[in-house]
């Protein structure tokens, strides 16, 4: 069976994207191949996120921060899906993907904004982000790709 190459979309590529690409690479291992990038990377991932993904046994070789521009370079994976989860880099214009992706956003709140205890911004970021993946199913088929739903818009570039 192929596996679907998934681009997470945020801002600084710290917190939510990174979240999302490890829970995926880790859930969907046998189906996705989940990648994350940023508008204008931070550089370095929140240290809440790494916490949060070693405490649960997920691995965290090969996380970092890194530009959108990677993976709209010559060279880089087709995209099957491309899901935004801040509302910033939604608004922003993406580059030209490969592989004519699904796009998707899913709005979950910035962990490393919250302000309050390191307690609340331990829990900010992956509740919103396990709504996310809960109330937006990502195809396991690939006859399911062409679906569309209010959560996908099929963009063809």
């Amino acid at each position: 069976m192929r596996s679907f190459n998934v681009l997470f979309l945020c801002t600084g590529n710290s917190a939510r994207s990174v979240l999302a690409e490890a829970y995926l690479n880790a859930k969907g291992r046998d189906r996705f191949v989940a990648h994350s990038a940023g508008s204008h990377p931070t550089g370095k991932i929140n240290p809440f996120v790494m916490e949060l993904l070693q405490r649960n046994r997920i691995d965290t070789s090969g996380l970092r921060s890194k530009s959108w521009n990677e993976f709209a370079a010559a060279g880089a994976p087709p995209l099957d899906f491309v899901i935004t989860v801040c509302d910033n880099a939604a608004g922003e214009t993406c580059p030209f993907w490969p592989g004519q992706p699904i796009t998707a956003h899913w709005g979950v709140q910035d962990p490393a904004a919250v302000q309050g205890t390191d307690n609340a911004k331990r829990k900010t970021g992956p509740q919103g982000l396990y709504r996310a993946f809960d109330e937006n199913q990502l195809p396991a088929r690939a006859s399911d790709r062409k679906a569309r739903s209010p959560h996908v818009e099929n963009e063809a570039r």
